[in-house]
């Protein structure tokens, strides 16, 4: 009687990969100099610290 077939659900996986589009940056965001995430990070860690410095400068200071 009507039974699919297995290559039939699988070859219809494959058309629908390869219609979705990869994912690219914005032709806007591609002009931008972005940079590295490490940098990102090691700048969060100085202002955090900085701020953490000015804030608690007399706890600091009493310690010495």
């Amino acid at each position: 009687m009507g039974g699919a077939t297995i290559s039939a659900p699988s070859k219809k996986m494959e058309e629908n990969n390869q219609k979705e589009p990869e994912n690219k940056t914005p032709s806007k965001m591609a002009r931008l100099a972005w940079p590295k995430a490490k940098y990102g990070v090691i700048i969060a860690i100085i202002i955090i610290v900085v701020v953490n410095l000015i804030y608690y400068k007399d706890v600091i200071k009493s310690f010495f």
